[in-house]
């Protein structure tokens, strides 16, 4: 019975995550952030069950693993990605402490993208990303600590205040082929998990609500939204941008696309999303010197 309570538990967890309260160190936003993972106990029951010899056990299971299914199965086990695409972008934080921002720099270029984001930038690496970037890229805007390179023209560059004291987050115009594109460059605040006061997310949740506003507010039709914004799709505070945008990686990505950290990617907290645009690929590029793997997204008009 024990293992059979245990599988109706976790079954229950993953269908009503949503239920589970914020109030108490954020608790609902810390489970959403590595829901997916919660499948990881399912082979640990079955073991359970099997060692135990329980019929009961096993059929209790079937629940916990029709509820994964239904949530992931579509994420693991198709490849919803066309090939092609009209327009190519990529979003890496690259790290304020990476030891070889030209390195990094060259990766991404290699990408093939015609509009790239970067996060994390720091006042010494900045010239070295101008310069290694320069020859792809002819056009760029850098606000506070994120910026983005272009093969087409920007205009209307600015900052976007998402109530940080310092600027980490940027809208600009990239005039492409097929017609303008709003874009916006974001980095939200970090989380940590701490035992006194459990999923500090409080600073990352104002800023994902600021930055939601002033996408509401955009008056182009086309939209990106990239960076590092410190949640998954899951988190019900990012609700504020997620309600507005569509994931490029749930809609044509192959697998979870887990970005994060790049040692062992665990979560998808670096995203790219759009507004009337279709997404037809989306994939993550190889490891740089940074804490976090670059993704990039092929989109059409």
């Amino acid at each position: 019975m024990v293992p059979a309570g245990c599988a109706a538990l976790l079954a229950l967890l993953m269908i009503f995550h949503a239920q589970i309260p914020n109030r108490l160190g954020s608790l609902g936003s810390l489970l959403e952030t590595f829901l997916p993972w919660l499948g990881g106990f399912i082979p640990v029951l079955l073991g359970c069950a099997l060692w135990r010899r329980s019929a009961t056990a096993l059929l209790a299971l079937l629940l916990p693993v029709a509820v994964w299914l239904n949530l992931f199965g579509g994420l693991m086990f198709f490849d919803r990605s066309h090939g092609g695409g009209e327009l190519t972008v990529v979003t890496h934080n690259v790290n304020a402490e990476n030891p070889d921002p030209a390195g990094t720099a060259r990766k991404v270029a290699a990408s093939g993208a015609q509009v790239v984001a970067l996060e994390e930038l720091s006042d010494s690496a900045l010239p070295v990303y101008r310069k290694a970037l320069a020859g792809t890229y002819r056009y760029h805007t850098v606000q506070g600590t994120v910026g983005l390179w272009s093969r087409y023209p920007l205009h209307d560059s600015r900052p976007v205040d998402i109530k940080m004291g310092w600027t980490r987050a940027l809208r600009t115009t990239v005039a492409t082929p097929r017609g303008d594109v709003a874009v916006y460059v974001a980095h939200l605040p970090s989380v940590r998990v701490k035992f006194n006061a459990g999923f500090t997310a409080g600073q990352r949740d104002g800023s994902a609500e600021a930055l939601g506003k002033a996408i509401g507010r955009e008056r182009l039709a086309r939209v990106i939204l990239l960076g590092d914004l410190n949640g998954t799709m899951n988190d019900r505070a990012l609700a504020p941008i997620t309600s507005q945008l569509r994931s490029a990686q749930g809609a044509a990505g192959d697998g979870f696309g887990f970005s994060w950290p790049a040692s062992f990617p665990m979560a998808r907290i670096d995203q790219i999303m759009v507004r009337g645009l279709d997404p037809v690929s989306a994939w993550s590029l190889p490891r740089t010197l940074s804490d976090h793997l670059p993704v990039a997204a092929s989109v059409d008009f």
